[in-house]
């Protein structure tokens, strides 16, 4: 990774695709200098890797964070769409950090990297701080402080889904929420068969939801 800028804002998300749980964004900023080392993209690094990240984040007086979190009533809201929302929550992550004339570099959550950016830098704008951006797709992988943003992001959005999982625990590992793990299908499928309705935690207008309503609902056709 390279970083030439001694003071910027990085922002990603995280749990952008799960259905179950929320979608968390993240800013940071920080000097460059005031990063540790071993940052990356989060996937690339362990949980335990990226609770140290963020604590030692936290816990310096250079770095200031924010993060955002937008929940599954407002995701399956049907007058908004998650470009939308990512716009939204970063914005929002950006705002409780920036000052004016602050770069920021954001991973873009939209195939167009430049529209993302310029919504991104009227909403912050909106919000009565103006902020160059600049915009880029896997900019986790490039720049030191998005890469930041995206452990701080991973982090608090896996201690919400720990927090879910407790609250659920009788129907069995709610997994990582997302739609290709088994183990979320499988607690979706418990959930739906035992109560008849999705979890609070659940994303109800994404595909997986309708597929395994559907299943129940076919089910209980067989044994009538």
């Amino acid at each position: 990774m390279t970083d030439q800028s001694p003071v910027r804002i990085g922002s990603d998300e995280a749990g952008k695709g799960p259905v179950l749980g929320p979608m968390v964004a993240a800013a940071v900023r920080a000097p460059a200098d005031a990063l540790p080392d071993g940052i990356d993209d989060s996937k690339r690094l362990t949980s335990a890797q990226r609770e140290e990240i963020d604590q030692t984040l936290r816990g310096r007086d250079d770095v200031t964070v924010g993060v955002a979190t937008i929940d599954p009533v407002r995701i399956d809201d049907p007058t908004t769409d998650m470009n939308s929302l990512t716009v939204a929550a970063h914005v929002a992550a950006v705002a409780a950090v920036a000052q004016d004339a602050d770069e920021v570099v954001t991973d873009a959550g939209d195939v167009d990297e430049s529209r993302f950016g310029r919504r991104v830098r009227t909403g912050v704008g909106d919000e009565g701080t103006d902020v160059t951006v600049v915009s880029e797709h896997r900019a986790d992988e490039t720049y030191p402080h998005v890469g930041a943003a995206s452990v701080v992001a991973k982090v608090r959005r896996d201690t919400l889904m720990e927090t879910i999982g407790e609250r659920y625990e009788d129907y069995g590992p709610v997994g990582s929420g997302y739609p290709s793990d088994p183990t979320t299908r499988e607690f979706l499928r418990t959930y739906v068969s035992e109560t008849g309705e999705l979890p609070d935690c659940a994303r109800a207008s994404w595909a997986t939801c309708d597929d395994v309503l559907n299943a129940a609902a076919q089910s209980s056709l067989a044994d009538f």
